[in-house]
């Protein structure tokens, strides 16, 4: 038998949101028993972030835009996390020397438009910390996007500061966070007032969130959640199908349940709400959209389209 060897780390917010009878929050958090059920298709590395990183830190897998690894530890750690096996205690850290190869990287490839902070939580930083990495990228003309993404404004509010607020109104760059949210329980008020923080910051936000058995595969669940994310002036981004982390198997949807659970929010919710569900090919081969296909060539120039009641229409192009 497995060990669970995934760190255990669950914020205060969070410790007070996951009740007796409801284990829509504790399952994201808590570790189970089922985590030492290990699959034999189950990875260290999923989305073969190694196979594309040219120095330590930096992961270059499309041409425009790199994912700038700052840090190794996080505020809560996820069960289901794709980087469980490369954060958490122990975790290489990145060192001084790392830090400058890697801003030396990105200043040198100037197909690189966009920044993307991950990790390990970027906002766990200090704000003196994440001032000297804004700083450094600010002064990169061809770096014109940086995005965050982060599961602190959902997971651990109280540690989005003032201090840390100002340093994302002083970039210079469009600034993007994506916060990490999977039900509507997660968004309490005090979740409600620091994504309007994030707002008054001058940031843009967007959210994503991953399909997880007993936490949010259902049409209705997704339905509220996105919806009160317009509400609060965040776009829902991603849906992201799991990942084949090890030990993460009891958490699988499959994708054509996740197609089907797609075409149900087509017809019943805005255009706005509706995230792209996405696949990230393991291996490193990259994302790619998997909501479920409307249209099939039947002839040169003709389809069979459907629409979002399922009915089936012939459509001419020409």
């Amino acid at each position: 038998m497995n060990e669970i060897s995934h760190d255990v780390k669950i914020s205060d917010h969070v410790r007070g949101l996951i009740g007796a009878d409801d284990d829509v929050i504790g399952r994201q958090y808590v570790p189970s028993n089922e985590e030492r059920d290990i699959k034999p298709d189950e990875m260290s590395d999923p989305i073969g972030d190694e196979r594309h990183s040219p120095v330590s830190g930096i992961v270059h897998r499309y041409p425009d835009r790199v994912l700038f690894k700052v840090v190794n530890i996080c505020a809560v750690y996820c069960r289901y996390c794709f980087r469980k096996d490369m954060i958490g205690v122990g975790a290489d850290n990145l060192s001084e020397d790392d830090f400058d190869r890697a801003i030396e990287y990105i200043k040198y490839h100037n197909e690189i438009w966009e920044v993307i902070l991950t990790g390990g939580d970027p906002l766990i930083l200090s704000a003196r910390r994440l001032q000297k990495i804004m700083d450094a990228l600010g002064q990169i003309d061809h770096v014109k996007v940086i995005r965050i993404h982060t599961r602190i404004p959902i997971a651990d509010p109280v540690k989005i500061t003032d201090t840390l607020l100002s340093v994302l109104e002083s970039v210079s760059k469009s600034v993007y966070v994506v916060v990490h949210v999977n039900n509507t329980r997660e968004i309490t008020s005090d979740v409600e007032a620091v994504i309007l923080s994030l707002r008054g910051s001058g940031c843009s936000i967007l959210s994503q969130s991953v399909l997880l058995k007993g936490v949010n595969d259902d049409a209705e669940i997704l339905e509220k959640l996105f919806k009160k994310l317009i509400t609060l002036h965040v776009k829902p981004y991603y849906l992201h199908h799991l990942d084949r982390a090890k030990g993460t198997s009891h958490f699988r949807v499959s994708i054509g349940r996740g197609q089907e659970i797609m075409k149900e929010l087509q017809g019943r919710v805005s255009g706005i709400c509706l995230p792209k569900y996405m696949l990230d090919i393991p291996e490193g081969h990259g994302k790619i959209p998997i909501n479920g296909c409307y249209i099939n060539a039947v002839l040169d120039g003709a389809y069979s389209v459907e629409d979002y009641q399922g009915h089936k229409h012939n459509y001419k192009e020409f």
